[in-house]
């Protein structure tokens, strides 16, 4: 793929999030990732959490075995994830914050304050074959601090800018938006990948998508609570277009 095209990863964990209302087997998220390949995606994010909140275990060990596109397995930075990790060695892991009690992932990784803790958390993931990204805020010292421990690529959490764009407050999203552009600038001069997500939509993703630092957008809750109205694979096209309106 060249530089100026962009990938999309379609996150599948809220798929898994209905089926687990009701404790059975339907929606079943692998029918979902196979669904978004089959319609464009690039590649497919899970996120298995400690609590199992939505993914569980047996959606990783499926999403290993039917995908032909990369996953990126989300995970936080435990023990227990990185023993999961070392025994499926998925394309990527992207290490990002997780507090039980939250509802979604609030913001990113204190990266500087915990550098050496995560330099060793990471070097057995990287020697194990799997691409390191960090998920973190648009700011330059925690860009620096994972580019110290050793990660290739970064993934900026775009949240604040998608909040303040639905609330209204324009202001302060042009300013988030600018803070996201100058940092994905500033991670590609230091040779990260740069990726960036988190509450993108129709509305929001072209201006980020625009960035030429910018390789891959990871989205997930938009596109399957869009699906429920268009059909998953309508839903990840109007998506895929408008980035690629956005890049052309």
């Amino acid at each position: 793929m060249s530089d100026k095209l962009l990938r999309l990863g379609v996150n599948i964990d809220h798929v898994a999030t209905v089926r687990n209302a009701r404790g059975g087997a339907y929606p079943d998220p692998l029918r979902a990732a196979k669904l978004a390949e089959d319609a464009g995606a690039d590649g497919i994010t899970a996120h298995l959490r400690e609590d199992r909140r939505h993914i569980s275990d047996a959606d990783i060990d499926g999403l290993m075995e039917v995908l032909s596109v990369p996953l990126n397995f989300e995970m936080a930075a435990t023990p227990e994830m990185q023993k999961i990790a070392l025994r499926h060695k998925p394309h990527a892991v992207c290490i990002v914050p997780e507090k039980r009690e939250e509802r979604t992932t609030e913001g990113g990784l204190e990266v500087a304050r915990e550098e050496n803790k995560l330099a060793h958390y990471i070097a057995p993931l990287r020697e194990a074959g799997c691409r390191v990204s960090i998920f973190i805020a648009a700011d330059q010292r925690q860009i620096e601090a994972a580019h110290r421990i050793g990660a290739e690529v970064i993934e900026l959490h775009t949240g604040a800018y998608c909040d303040a764009h639905a609330e209204g407050r324009m202001d302060e999203a042009s300013s988030e938006l600018e803070s996201l552009r100058e940092m994905s600038a500033f991670a590609h001069s230091l040779g990260l990948e740069v990726h960036a997500g988190h509450g993108l939509t129709y509305d929001t993703v072209k201006p980020v998508a625009a960035f030429p630092e910018v390789r891959e957008l990871n989205i997930g809750h938009f596109l399957i609570g869009e699906s429920i109205f268009l059909g998953l694979t309508p839903a990840i096209a109007e998506m895929r277009r408008l980035m690629d309106e956005a890049r052309a």
